[in-house]
C-alpha cells in the first residue's frame, strides 16, 4: 500500500485523494474536536492505517481508553514507521506525530500512558483508516 516515498503528490493530488477534514488534518496538521472521530471509542479489532498512504500504524491491541475523547494507542506498530518532529503552537511544547512514510500529520505523542511503554499516541480519526480483523466482520 506505500505510495509516497517514491511518489510525492501535489497539493490538489491530496485534495482529490482526501476528505476535506482528512486534508485539514493530514496536509495541515489540523485536529479533530474530542469525541467526534470515527475511532475514539471503536472496539474492532483490527489495523489501524494512515488515511494518506495506507502505511500499517497501530494494532488495535495497544489502543486504550485514555478519556481523552482521541484514540490513544501505548505503541505503533513500528517506531520507525513514526516520525516524531517538536511542536511549540498554541503556546504549548509537545511533541507532533507524522506518518514517516507520506508526512501526514497524525496527532501528537504524550508520556502519561500507560505500561507497558508510559505513552500515548493520540491520534486523530481522520488521519486513520481500520483494517477490521476478517473475524470482526
Amino acid at each position: 500500500m506505500k505510495d509516497m516515498k517514491d511518489t510525492p503528490k501535489t497539493k490538489a493530488e491530496w485534495r482529490d485523494k482526501l476528505t476535506p477534514e482528512q486534508y485539514q488534518v493530514l496536509r495541515k496538521s489540523g485536529t479533530e474536536r474530542a469525541f467526534t472521530g470515527e475511532y475514539w471509542d471503536s472496539k474492532t479489532a483490527g489495523t489501524y492505517r494512515c488515511a494518506g498512504c495506507g502505511e500499517e500504524l497501530f494494532s488495535s491491541d495497544t489502543k486504550y481508553e485514555s478519556q481523552s475523547g482521541w484514540p490513544s494507542f501505548y505503541a505503533p506498530l513500528n517506531p520507525e514507521i513514526i516520525d516524531e518532529e517538536s511542536d511549540r503552537a498554541f503556546g504549548m511544547v509537545r511533541t507532533e506525530v507524522k506518518c514517516a512514510n507520506c508526512g501526514g500529520h497524525l496527532g501528537h505523542l504524550f508520556d502519561d500512558g500507560p505500561n507497558p511503554t508510559g505513552l500515548r499516541y493520540c491520534i486523530n480519526s481522520a488521519a486513520l483508516d481500520l483494517e477490521a480483523d476478517e473475524d470482526e466482520g
